[in-house]
C-alpha cells in the first residue's frame, strides 16, 4: 500500500488478512504445542488482537522501529520478523533470533527495527521515547511505534514519556491495545477513567478505534504515522479489542480453579474477532475471492508447519553463551 492511498482496496485487504492469519495460525500452533508439553517456557498469545499489529505495521517502513510487550509475537511478525527464527527462539534453539537465549518474551531483530518484546510491563515506553529522540536527531524520516496494553497504561513512565514526546514533538506513535484485561483482572477493576484521556492531557492528537477492524486500524495508523514522519509530533491510538486466550497458556495453574471471565463471554468475542470479521467481509465478494481465501489458508499453514519443523530440528541453544551474553567476565 502506498503512502498516498486513503482507503483499503480488496487486494490490500487480502494482504492484511493473510498477515493476520499468519499470526493467528502461528499462535494457535504455539497454543497446541504448549498444551502438548513441547515448549520449554511460557507463551503469551496474541489470538484475537491480530488486526492491531497488522494494521499499524502495514504503514511502516523497514527502517521504522517498534517496541513491543510480553505478548509480542504478532508485532514481531507484522513488522517483518522471520517466522523460522521466532519459533526457534521459542523452542530455545541456537537458530533463534536471540540464539535461543531470550525466549518468547524477548523476540527482537534490530535489523528490522524490532527493538524487542519485553517481559517488564510498560518497559517499552522509555525505549520508544529514546528511539524516537534518536530518530529525530538523525533526520532520516524514521518513526517509532510503541505497542502497549491497557494494564501498562497505569505505569508512571507512560505519563513521563507522553510529556517528553509532546514537549519535543517526537516522531512517536503510542498504540494502546486495550484488550479489557490486566493479567487476571478485568480492566474496570484496576484502571480508572478513559485511557486516551491521558494523552489528551498533553494535547497529543488522540483517536479511539475498534481494534478488531483492520481497516479502521490501518486508517488511524496512517494518519498518525504521516503526522510523525512529517514532523508533526506524537499521536495516541487506543484500540479496543479482546484477548481470546488466557494471560498466558496454562494460566489455570495460577488461578487454582477460579475464573475472571466466563466461557460464554469468550465464545461471544470469538465471533467478533478480526479474522472472522474480515473473512466474512471478503467472502461477500463471491466464489473467486473465497477461492483466494482458501489458497491463503494453505499457504499460511505450509509456512507455519515448515517453521515448526525448522525449530524442532535445530540444535539447542549453547549454554556457554550465558558467559558472554549475560555474565561476561563472571565465569566461575
Amino acid at each position: 500500500m502506498s503512502g498516498t492511498e486513503t482507503s483499503v482496496s480488496q487486494q490490500d485487504l487480502l494482504r492484511l488478512y493473510e498477515q493476520m492469519l499468519l499470526i493467528r495460525r502461528t499462535e494457535e500452533r504455539l497454543r497446541d504445542e504448549n498444551k502438548a508439553g513441547n515448549l520449554p517456557g511460557a507463551v503469551h498469545l496474541y489470538i484475537g488482537e491480530e488486526a492491531i499489529a497488522t494494521g499499524v505495521c502495514a504503514n511502516l517502513r523497514a527502517t521504522d522501529m517498534i517496541t513491543s510487550t510480553h505478548r509480542g509475537h504478532g508485532h514481531y511478525l507484522a513488522k517483518g520478523g522471520d517466522l523460522n527464527a521466532m519459533l526457534a527462539e521459542i523452542w530455545a534453539k541456537s537458530t533463534g533470533i536471540c540464539k535461543g537465549m531470550g525466549g518468547s518474551m524477548h523476540v527482537a531483530d534490530f535489523s528490522k527495527g524490532i527493538l524487542g518484546a519485553n517481559g517488564i510491563v510498560g518497559a517499552g515506553f522509555a525505549i520508544a521515547a529514546g528511539a524516537a529522540y534518536s530518530a529525530m536527531l538523525a533526520g532520516e524520516g524514521r518513526i517509532v511505534v510503541d505497542f502497549f496494553g491497557d494494564g501498562s497504561a497505569n505505569q508512571g513512565t507512560l505519563m513521563e514519556c507522553l510529556n517528553i514526546a509532546a514537549l519535543w514533538q517526537l516522531p512517536l506513535v503510542f498504540v494502546c491495545e486495550n484488550n479489557t484485561f490486566s493479567e487476571f483482572s478485568p480492566a474496570k477493576t484496576v484502571t480508572a477513567g478513559v485511557i486516551a484521556d491521558r494523552a489528551r492531557a498533553f494535547a497529543i492528537p488522540t483517536e479511539v478505534i475498534d481494534g478488531n477492524d483492520v481497516t479502521a486500524v490501518w486508517k488511524a495508523a496512517k494518519t498518525a504515522v504521516e503526522r510523525a514522519r512529517s514532523g508533526g509530533g506524537p499521536s495516541f491510538i487506543e484500540a479496543h479489542t479482546y484477548r481470546i486466550q488466557g494471560h498466558l497458556e496454562a494460566e489455570d495453574l495460577f488461578l487454582g480453579g477460579q475464573r475472571y471471565r466466563t466461557p460464554e463471554e469468550i465464545e461471544s468475542w470469538k465471533t467478533k474477532g478480526p479474522i472472522e470479521v474480515t473473512r466474512k467481509q471478503l467472502a461477500a465478494g463471491g466464489p473467486a475471492v473465497v477461492a483466494q481465501l482458501e489458497e491463503i489458508e494453505k499457504r499460511v499453514m505450509a509456512k507455519v508447519d515448515a517453521a515448526v519443523r525448522f525449530a524442532v530440528d535445530s540444535p539447542p541453544a549453547d549454554p556457554e553463551l550465558a558467559f558472554t551474553l549475560m555474565f561476561d567476565g563472571q565465569r566461575p
